[in-house]
């Protein structure tokens, strides 16, 4: 936080002026210099916590999201929904209830794969943990499973085995603090136009970050994502496809051509993925 010692201190001091200024035991001149000079220490101090929040953004990412969430208009409570019927809801527990059911209804998913989970793959992924997130409905922050990946990656790597094997996930990793975040454009009061953010356990997510690099690998040794691919890519970002759409553009505007874009949106992406494509 900004408010430090010596913002405190000068606060105490202005707080004190005041109260012999209301006394008449000192002049308005003086307190309006231990005021100015108070206003002074706090804008200075919040300046310096601005620029340090800033420049340590790399390593905290969770600090500089969480001073750009206090800087903007906060969170709404999630209003009434509408059942199929047409119906009004309004009770909490119902409308979890309506949103789980429509998120529920549009997923499809099924497991594959053959590899298996190593130790030693489990431990770097341990290791590699960010210690600035937050924990899961286990309660488990990231920083100790970090901190004991030696300890803990010959435990895990089994049970990680056993799931990929049988195709079964831990009932504990199934849990998850669903927020559902609205879609922009949409009425507020559809189910539909809602999508759900899932905060899932860690150890769930180590285990999922295996599966998404075993596939990766297996796209990429098969020339199966191709090199306009910019979206879940490492290195890559909304920014260096916009930089290699424009370049190609440009490049055809510059030679006379004609140039026609076509922008498609699937409904639940994510959610309605055929897994046997993919697989």
């Amino acid at each position: 936080a900004w408010m430090g010692n010596e913002v405190l201190k000068e606060f105490r001091h202005e707080k004190r002026m005041s109260h012999l200024w209301k006394k008449g035991q000192t002049s308005q001149e003086v307190f309006k210099g231990v005021a100015r000079a108070c206003r002074n220490k706090i804008r200075e101090a919040k300046t310096q916590f601005t620029l340090n929040v800033a420049t340590s953004v790399k390593d905290n990412k969770k600090c500089f999201y969480k001073y750009i969430n206090g800087k903007t208009k906060g969170k709404t409570n999630l209003c009434s929904l509408l059942d199929v019927g047409g119906n009004l809801v309004t009770a909490d527990e119902k409308k979890a209830e309506l949103l789980n059911a429509f998120f529920a209804s549009i997923f499809i998913g099924k497991m594959w794969g053959n590899s298996v989970p190593r130790e030693e793959a489990v431990r770097e992924l341990l290791k590699c943990l960010d210690i600035h997130k937050s924990m899961g409905p286990d309660g488990i922050y990231p920083r100790p499973m970090r901190e004991l990946a030696d300890e803990l990656a010959k435990t895990l790597s089994i049970i990680y085995q056993q799931s990929w094997l049988t195709g079964e996930v831990p009932d504990d990793w199934k849990l998850a603090n669903v927020t559902p975040s609205h879609k922009m454009g949409g009425k507020v009061k559809d189910p539909g136009n809602y999508r759900p953010v899932s905060l899932t356990c860690v150890p769930g997510k180590v285990m999922e970050q295996f599966i998404l690099s075993v596939i990766t690998l297996n796209l990429q040794d098969s020339q199966g994502i191709r090199h306009s691919q910019h979206g879940f890519r490492r290195g890559r970002s909304c920014l260096t496809n916009l930089i290699s759409f424009y370049d190609q553009v440009t490049r055809l505007v510059d030679a006379g051509k004609a140039v026609d874009v076509v922008y498609l949106d699937f409904s639940k992406a994510f959610d309605t993925v055929s897994h046997s494509w993919i697989s």
